[in-house]
């Protein structure tokens, strides 16, 4: 038997293949968008996934501000901050983030499903979301990827 043959393949950053997929929010629920989207960007779709290296592809979002929220989020759901100081604890609404910076309510969703180190900071800048069908990634040709195709 051929005991070789069976050695398990780490990717690395040499090994890893990147590639930049493009993703229409439009109609899309967010936290089914986000968990899909963190996936892609993990590297979790591919075949020669490794948890510790950034092996996941970057990701273009358009159209963040015509997402949908089930339930009755869009009043209730509520981001908090502290500023440091003493009461400085500051809330904003969804619809409130909606009005001032829609692309910021995406980004939040997926970077809270990425993983909290380092790792995850760098996944998180392989990710582009823009108001609108407009996008600064033309040069880099992304591919149209469909959602609802992904498991």
């Amino acid at each position: 038997m051929d005991t070789l043959s069976y050695k398990t393949i780490s990717a690395n950053r040499a090994t890893v293949n990147k590639q930049w997929l493009l993703v229409d929010a439009e109609g899309e629920t967010l936290g089914r968008l986000a968990s899909k989207v963190a996936k892609l960007l993990r590297g979790k779709h591919k075949p020669n996934f490794t948890p510790h290296v950034d092996c996941g592809d970057n990701v273009v979002i358009i159209n963040a501000e015509k997402i949908t929220l089930t339930g009755n989020k869009w009043d209730s759901k509520t981001y908090s901050r502290y500023t440091g100081y003493p009461g400085g604890q500051r809330t904003t609404s969804v619809k409130q983030m909606l009005e001032k910076n829609p692309e910021r309510i995406v980004e939040k969703a997926i970077k809270g499903m990425l993983p909290k180190n380092r790792l995850g900071a760098d996944l998180f800048r392989n990710l582009k979301v823009y108001v609108g069908a407009n996008h600064d990634q033309v040069a880099q040709k992304p591919t149209v990827i469909n959602l609802n195709d992904l498991k």
